[in-house]
């Protein structure tokens, strides 16, 4: 297997990121075409309730086993490299049966009772099958990370995509006449699909590979596998706590919004709607550029971990300031994009303009979004899950809270929704960097931020002119496609013209090598 450095592989991972949000965009668009808002809701209502159920099957192991293969495998310990899959495996598909039982079998009370749309119990019913598959699945796309191979993670996600969007129209539209409940369980399908078409890739690219083989000696392998075991939990259940706490707050989430507003006097369908709008429509779009926050994160524990198997602290710090600077510029690029072009990219993508409000309030905030996942990554390969859960803790109670007090009250309904989650967000952005700095002391180059800040404001005032005064004799599709490059480009000259964007980092990019 080929192993890629830091850069490279968290390229690849960006890559390919960009490619699966722009497919996810276009399964989206056809969902929310097909099924129009209230479908949309059905659909998002479920969403949390499945990934409980994934957090609570894959208990942390995929970080755990990216961290342990990657200390393993710094050594040459293929030995532990094998017990490592074969503990992961037998853990991960025993909770995947136990908890696809109970996800059947309290669909029904979740519908009628949580959240107050009965309608909601297909959609949940449909998308069952996936906890087992995205089980298995997290399991070897943690040993390809843990061995630094990023290639076979980023392929499988495109297979994904591609599966759901060549599948989603057809399920959706045959099971619509039926009512919108069963549309919205087709589009569940479609994502089954999905993850089936890409855990067969990844197997096939695992079964090719010589370095490990899980079918030798696979009892012996368990029965010593006891202390593997031991390291995996103390790696995988901190981690597990900080998913489970952020599961369990997206899964009350539309619960307590819809209670919320039911005290605010606002009728269930009216509920489910506003709920569709904010988390269908807006949410989806200040999370575009998340799969770069992602790549860092997902290179970092790996990377990080080997970094400290072989004592290089200056290393570490290293790849944090880099994550850390990337995440930022990707922040910012993201909110000067939905803020200034909100409304254009809505209406064409959706037919409708109506979040472009809740963009507007986010934006400005999820540029520190972009950030949680690098510092939770350090925090993680540092060995403090533990502090990471409780930071995650406080946040998601600050944003629940919040929700309760500000969703019912009829002057804010569904926006004090929006700005629970930024309060949320920021609390446990801000907890995360001071644990990290308290663990491991780094220079904060304020320049940097400062530099990126001013690109942000320029380049935002630049696409806003653009977007107030310029108007071209061509469609609105053109125009907006226009405005974006404009401003992109603009910002990306500010960026390199600061230095915020190094030359060394340019080369890494194989067309632009050509150019130095």
């Amino acid at each position: 297997m080929s192993k890629q450095t830091f850069i490279r592989g968290t390229l690849i991972l960006i890559a390919a990121g960009f490619i699966t949000k722009i497919l996810g965009f276009v399964n989206r668009i056809v969902i929310a075409r097909i099924m129009g808002e209230e479908g949309v809701g059905l659909y998002m209502m479920a969403v949390p309730t499945l990934l409980l159920a994934i957090t609570l099957t894959q208990l942390g192991l995929p970080v755990a086993i990216s961290k342990l293969v990657a200390e393993a495998n710094a050594v040459g310990d293929k030995q532990r490299v094998k017990r490592i899959l074969v503990v992961s495996l037998t853990v991960t598909t025993l909770l995947s049966i136990v908890f696809t039982l109970l996800l059947v079998t309290l669909a029904p009370l979740l519908a009628n009772i949580m959240f107050t749309d009965p309608r909601t119990l297909y959609p949940l019913l449909a998308i069952s099958p996936i906890i087992p598959i995205v089980a298995i699945s997290a399991v070897i796309r943690g040993y390809f990370q843990g061995i630094q191979n990023m290639r076979p993670t980023a392929i499988s996600q495109i297979i994904e995509q591609i599966t759901r969007i060549a599948l989603v129209a057809v399920c959706t539209n045959t099971l619509l006449p039926y009512g919108v409940e069963f549309a919205a369980s087709g589009a569940m399908i479609s994502a089954v699909c999905g993850e089936l078409a890409s855990l067969i890739y990844m197997y096939i690219i695992f079964h090719r590979s010589k370095d490990v083989k899980l079918r030798e000696n696979v009892k012996q392998t368990i029965q010593s596998g006891k202390r593997t075991f031991h390291d995996l939990m103390k790696i995988s259940l901190p981690t597990t706590g900080s998913r489970l706490i952020g599961s369990i707050s997206y899964f009350f989430e539309p619960i307590v919004v819809a209670q919320s507003l039911a005290i605010a006097g606002v009728a269930s369908a009216v509920a489910t709607k506003q709920y569709g709008e904010l988390t269908g429509y807006a949410l989806p779009l200040l999370l575009l550029p998340s799969f770069i926050s992602y790549a860092l994160s997902t290179s970092l524990v790996p990377s990080i971990s080997e970094a400290l198997a072989k004592k290089h602290k200056r290393l570490i710090e290293f790849r944090l300031q880099q994550a850390m600077r990337f995440s930022f510029i990707a922040g910012g690029w993201s909110a000067l994009i939905m803020f200034v072009f909100a409304a254009p990219i809505l209406q064409l993508m959706y037919g409708t303009d109506k979040s472009a409000i809740y963009i507007h309030m986010m934006a400005p905030c999820f540029i520190f979004f972009y950030l949680q996942g690098p510092l939770q990554a350090i925090l993680q390969a540092l060995d403090l899950a533990n502090a990471a859960m409780i930071n995650s803790l406080v946040g998601n109670i600050v944003k629940i809270a919040c929700i309760f007090l500000l969703v019912s009250r009829p002057e804010f309904q569904i926006m004090g929704a929006a700005i629970a989650i930024c309060a949320g967000m920021l609390t446990v952005t801000f907890l995360h960097f001071a644990t990290v700095l308290k663990a491991m002391p780094f220079t904060i180059y304020i320049r940097e931020y400062i530099g990126t800040i001013i690109a942000i404001l320029f380049a935002g005032g630049g696409g806003y002119y653009l977007y107030h005064h310029v108007t071209l004799s061509t469609s609105l599709l053109i125009q907006t496609i226009s405005w974006i490059v404009f401003t992109t480009l603009l910002y990306l000259f500010l960026l390199i013209m600061f230095k915020l964007i190094r030359r060394e980092e340019l080369k890494k990019f194989p067309l632009i090598k050509k150019l130095f």
